[in-house]
């Protein structure tokens, strides 16, 4: 299916569905549109330019070769399937585009081919999104729908879904969890809600508008309910894939507003229940106590990263002033104060992603939705600000979402035509790197195999946004290298054992050995979360 051309006629602006549906402002939160519909911000060539004419140091970021010019909203929602290959979508329209790295490897050198678009009727904004230990990507809900003649985006906090097959090229509706509940004229909704692939591999979802959510069954497409005991609304936070298989969630308040409120939740999926996991001794939600309280309260929060010493960052937004941050031990169960973002930042939805170094990247901006943008590391000692990307004046940190790379790199989009890619420095690695236990030795182009090993989900989930988005990489990828001409290859891995992170046990994984994969001596490689194995030699015949 290809993508159609939109009409600009209606920038399906925000203030205007609040205006259009007054009775909906008091009963969910909305976060606005970054640009007027199909027309996205700076272009790549200018955005290049204006930071080139205005700095004289070396920057950390580059920006892909084949930038996609062709995108009519936006790249949005980047993930990263099992083959190694990304996708991301063009913002708040049907269709998906695939990045294929280049023969050496080289994702900023990479090619661009066209997916299969969308179910009809499915065009959404702001949703969750996996990839399942099967290999299949789910999008589940969204803030907003593009209407009928792609000239607005609705506000709709839809229920609706839909599965991905790489293998097919198709996509599959996924009805909604038939418990889930609504409110005002929307009878169901899941909307711009969390979703998390847990330790076992079983997928759940949020509900943005309630305190319900889901566990799919990926075989059959149905759903169990689960999550009994949250504290408050799903609303505006994240969830955290603990080192035990549990979930850590910061409250947002929403439904239940207290100016005081600090509280955090820890969800056992063995239990199917939510506990508190204690006061942080901060606030990291806007409450805006100190400048207007609830009548203006965004209730935002930031990401929260697990690092490789289990310790979980955790970001803040503040209307009032600068955000704090907070320190979540997962061995421990307590928290601990961070420092104050400077310069009165704070993180009102927006990214941040793990680097291979230990550090945490992350992508914050003053006050609520506000820009520009300023692009900081977390060393888990202090926070320092690092050089941003060309439309870092121009974006706010809601625009952005970032995506660990297999070559350890971080790829940002900002919903705009402008890709780029961090290269984080150096560092020890080791407390990170996959161990590979078992594999064969000798492989056939086109066959499969299974390999077994330890650390292959990585330590963490990668990159994190909170509610709105999610790019998950906790799974093993399969990169085979030919040693005579150096060419890189990725098997595409299913069925993992295990999505447990920081996990001690033995994971298994299947990989199919591309049809195209050249032959003779080569070193495989088992890569999570951007940190590769040591090399185990094979030979492809």
């Amino acid at each position: 299916m290809n993508q159609s051309t939109p009409h600009h006629g209606a920038a399906g602006l925000a203030l205007c569905a609040l205006l259009a549906f007054p009775h909906l402002a008091s009963a969910q939160h909305i976060k606005p549109l970054p640009h007027p519909l199909g027309k996205p911000g700076q272009p790549a060539a200018l955005a290049r330019a204006a930071q080139a004419a205005g700095t004289t140091t070396a920057s950390p970021w580059t920006p892909l070769a084949n930038q996609p010019t062709f995108l009519l909203d936006g790249a949005a929602s980047p993930i990263l399937l099992t083959d190694g290959t990304v996708l991301v979508q063009d913002a708040g329209f049907p269709d998906w585009w695939r990045l294929t790295p280049d023969r050496n490897g080289s994702y900023v050198n990479g090619t661009w081919s066209q997916i299969e678009s969308l179910p009809a009727g499915y065009s959404p904004l702001y949703h969750s999104t996996a990839v399942l230990p099967d290999g299949r990507l789910i999008i589940e809900g969204g803030e907003y729908l593009l209407n009928a003649d792609q000239t607005e985006l609705v506000p709709s906090w839809t229920a609706l879904g839909a599965i991905y097959d790489p293998l097919t090229n198709i996509w599959t509706p996924v009805a909604p969890p038939p418990f889930f509940t609504g409110f005002g004229p929307f009878a169901q909704t899941i909307g711009d809600a969390q979703g998390v692939v847990l330790a076992d591999g079983t997928y759940m979802q949020a509900d943005c508008c309630s305190t319900q959510a889901a566990l799919l069954d990926a075989r059959t497409l149905t759903w169990t309910p689960t999550g009994a005991g949250k504290f408050d609304q799903n609303d505006e936070e994240g969830w955290t894939l603990l080192p035990s298989g549990k979930v850590l969630a910061v409250d947002a308040y929403v439904g239940s507003y207290d100016p005081t409120g600090t509280n955090s939740e820890i969800y056992a999926p063995r239990a199917g229940t939510w506990t508190s996991a204690g006061a942080l001794p901060v606030q990291l939600w806007d409450s805006s106590a100190a400048c207007g309280g609830a009548n203006v309260a965004s209730q935002e929060l930031g990401p929260g990263v697990l690092r490789a010493d289990g310790t979980v960052f955790y970001t803040g937004a503040n209307q009032c002033g600068a955000g704090h941050t907070a320190i979540y031990d997962s061995q421990s169960g307590r928290w601990h104060a961070g420092p104050d973002f400077p310069d009165g930042l704070d993180i009102a939805d927006g990214p941040a992603s793990l680097e291979t170094n230990g550090k945490v990247l992350m992508m914050a901006s003053p006050g609520i939705f506000n820009t520009p943008s300023t692009f900081l590391e977390w060393d888990g000692r202090s926070l320092s600000t690092v050089p941003g990307p060309p439309n870092a004046s121009i974006d706010s940190s809601y625009y952005g979402n970032m995506l660990v790379l297999p070559t350890g790199q971080i790829l940002l989009t900002d919903l705009s035509n402008d890709i780029e890619i961090y290269t984080p420095s150096r560092g020890d690695e080791a407390a990170q790197r996959p161990v590979v236990a078992g594999a064969p030795t000798l492989v056939h182009p086109g066959a499969c195999y299974e390999i077994a090993g330890f650390g292959f989900n990585g330590v963490s989930q990668g990159a994190a946004y909170g509610d709105d988005a999610q790019s998950a990489t906790n799974f093993p990828l399969v990169r085979i290298t030919n040693l005579a001409s150096g060419h890189v290859y990725y098997a595409r891995t299913h069925d993992h054992s295990s999505m447990a992170v920081a996990s001690a046990r033995l994971v298994t994984t299947h990989f199919d050995v591309a049809r195209l994969q050249e032959p003779g001596p080569s070193k495989l490689e088992v890569v999570a979360n951007g940190v590769a194995s040591a090399p185990f030699f094979i030979e492809v015949r």
